[in-house]
């Protein structure tokens, strides 16, 4: 969902910041390649590498987007913790029983 996020493609700081942001939580960098490397095994994104640039000592950086099949994916998944969570009253601040 994180790859999904962004107006243009993402990259590698830029999920792992938005996942930090949006979770209250610290990822590691690893982490978040390592997920994107099976997510792309998976079909779920398609990376491509963009230019070269001087700040990065020549190095090109690696942007990740969701392919339709990963869209769809993150949609059913949102949609499945949607009816999972519905009626949880201790989500509410009630006291389960």
């Amino acid at each position: 969902m994180a790859v999904i996020r962004p107006a243009k493609d993402a990259y590698g700081v830029l999920i792992s910041r938005e996942i930090a942001e949006k979770s209250g939580r610290e990822v590691a960098l690893a982490s978040v390649y390592a997920a994107l490397e099976r997510l792309e095994k998976k079909g779920f994104v398609s990376s491509r590498l963009g230019e070269p640039t001087a700040e990065r000592g020549g190095r090109a950086r690696t942007y990740f987007k969701p392919t339709a099949a990963g869209v769809k994916e993150a949609r059913e998944a949102h949609e499945t913790l949607l009816r999972l969570s519905g009626g949880l009253s201790s989500l509410n601040g009630e006291p389960s029983c």
